[in-house]
């Protein structure tokens, strides 16, 4: 077996990221990429719970044709908090700033990111965009759609609009120090050995995320510092009424939201790649394919934002253009759906509970990414735009795509990150609920929206009321189970059994060190001498132990 020059994972560190002094101030003037992570994982769980009760309001109000618990403006304004909570502040940062932030340094080697003290202040930023749109929200909150459409938001609303913008605004730079975060350490901290196509692939997909944070996100903060000039100063920017035009605010704000679906749903596809080769006990199928496909996916992902406004009034010739590519970005995804099926097959398959999100994440990206052709459509979608399928299209992709992969990564990397295990039993009842609930809540709107039912409306006809409280009971279903890992995760801490450096018995070099780790990663500079995902005697693991056996010394 080969010789892997690393620390000796048998042996618990004396000092370790959590051990290393517990003042409040040693934290929150820590450069420890391990520690920002977990400030970002207490800050995003606390947005997703405020974004999920605002959820709960929206389903608690659609239980009825008649809007008799909010009335249409206050409605306008919980489902524009809503968007705005999850879009911005848990969907676009929680993978690469929690699970990119604490793990790409040690898939790479590295003793931390390139720039520590930029990632420290990424956080801050978060923070401050954060508290700045909070405070809005509880001074009267916004309600021009998390989308900000003008002249509505620039001219007619009445609501908190500067504020909002604002904290929109400066949380953009978090992610684009992320952004450029990331890109630096892949170019300059691998470990010796460790080539571009040695790379885990979730490494692979932060780097196209990171792209995708740098070149995009200033577009949408031009397009916010624009509503803003014109909202203060009436400058006829996007105000016809002014000289300006609705439509090129639109293009605006789409040339950087599509993209940014992409930021959403990249870094879980790597968490997906992660787990469906590691719990298959296979080396995944096209590595190379898949590896490009995320690069593919970030490029091809600014040349679609048209099929947002087949219905804007924008040329017929640039929306068969758009139609054409939205039908060729489904490509790389394809692929990827594709190569993971083909590592399943004939793999020694283990259904621990970060698989079952990994399988549940299939099933709902796939429904999500099918369902994106009928939308890219444009005689489909004339008649879909702006209905309840659109909606379940989004979250199909959004909350099937980035939140179980967020799930499914926190279950599988939560040993390594605080030295305990988890109840395996329960974290399998909740992966069946989530799954169960998102599909008892979001499928039947889908069939709202065929059915013509408009979204961001408050009442709707009654012969809908079946489906919607179909989907209402749904989403109590849901909520328990996403709120259960909340409950289990955190008595592990106290009751958990201790983990051991490698649970799972697996090749990657987050996993040739202590878990927790220590504060330097690895007490030696790790070399790379075998490939990525390679499973057997040539990575220095017995390819048939189980859990609970000492990983084979190198």
């Amino acid at each position: 077996m080969q010789n892997v020059d690393v620390m000796n994972i048998s042996e618990e560190p004396k000092v370790n990221y959590l051990t290393n002094g517990f003042s409040l101030k040693s934290w929150l003037l820590t450069k420890d990429h391990k520690r920002i992570a977990i400030m970002y994982l207490i800050t995003v769980s606390a947005f997703f719970l405020i974004g999920g009760l605002y959820a709960a309001t929206i389903r608690l109000e659609l239980l009825t044709p008649q809007s008799d618990l909010l009335e249409s403006g206050q409605y306008n304004r919980v489902f524009t908090q809503h968007g705005i909570i999850m879009v911005f502040f848990f969907l676009i940062p929680v993978i690469p700033a929690i699970l990119g932030n604490f793990f790409l340094p040690l898939m790479i080697g590295a003793k931390d990111l390139a720039l520590p003290r930029i990632n420290l202040l990424s956080l801050y930023i978060y923070w401050v965009g954060g508290i700045l749109t909070l405070w809005a929200l509880m001074q009267g909150g916004v309600d021009t759609g998390w989308t900000f459409y003008t002249p509505y938001s620039t001219t007619f609303s009445n609501t908190y609009v500067m504020a909002v913008g604002l904290g929109v605004f400066i949380n953009g730079f978090s992610s684009i120090l992320t952004g450029l975060n990331f890109i630096v350490t892949v170019h300059t901290m691998r470990a010796p050995g460790m080539t571009w196509f040695r790379l885990p692939l979730f490494v692979w997909a932060n780097y196209a995320t990171a792209l995708v944070m740098i070149l995009g996100t200033p577009v949408v903060a031009i397009t916010i510092l624009l509503l803003a000039i014109e909202r203060v100063g009436h400058v006829g920017i996007f105000d016809p009424a002014i000289g300006g035009d609705p439509i090129l605010y639109q293009h605006l704000f789409w040339f950087y939201s599509h993209p940014a679906v992409y930021i959403m749903i990249l870094p879980a596809m790597g968490v997906i790649s992660e787990l469906i080769s590691n719990f298959s006990r296979k080396k995944i199928f096209g590595y190379e394919f898949i590896a490009f496909s995320s690069l593919a996916i970030a490029v091809f992902g600014f040349l679609v934002w048209g099929h947002h406004m087949f219905v804007s009034g924008q040329s017929l010739y640039a929306g068969l253009v758009f139609s054409f590519l939205t039908m060729v970005v489904a490509v790389p995804s394809a692929i990827k759906m594709f190569n993971w099926t083909a590592t399943l097959y004939k793999g020694s398959v283990s259904y621990d509970a970060p698989m079952l999100y990994a399988l549940g994440f299939m099933g709902l990206f796939l429904i999500g990414g099918l369902t994106g052709l009928f939308l890219g459509s444009m005689g489909l979608n004339v008649h879909l735009t702006d209905t309840y399928f659109i909606v379940a299209h989004f979250h199909y992709v959004m909350v099937g795509g980035t939140v179980l992969g967020y799930l499914g990564g926190i279950h599988y990397w939560w040993p390594k990150m605080t030295g305990r295990m988890y109840s395996e039993f329960w974290a399998k009842i909740s992966a069946m609920l989530v799954f169960v609930g998102f599909n008892l809540t979001f499928f039947p709107q889908f069939v709202l929206g065929y059915l013509g039912m408009p979204r961001r409306y408050a009442s709707y006809a009654e012969e809908l009321q079946v489906l919607n409280i179909f989907s209402s009971a749904g989403a109590a279903v849901l909520g328990t189970g996403m709120f259960m890992p909340v409950v289990y995760l955190i008595l592990s801490l106290v009751f958990g059994q201790k983990a051991e450096a490698n649970p799972w018995h697996l090749p990657g070099l987050e996993w040739r060190t202590a878990s927790p780790p220590p504060t330097e990663n690895f007490e030696k500079m790790p070399v790379v001498t075998w490939e990525a995902y390679e499973f057997g005697e040539d990575n220095g693991l017995d390819h048939e132990a189980v859990r609970g056996k000492e990983l084979v010394e190198a």
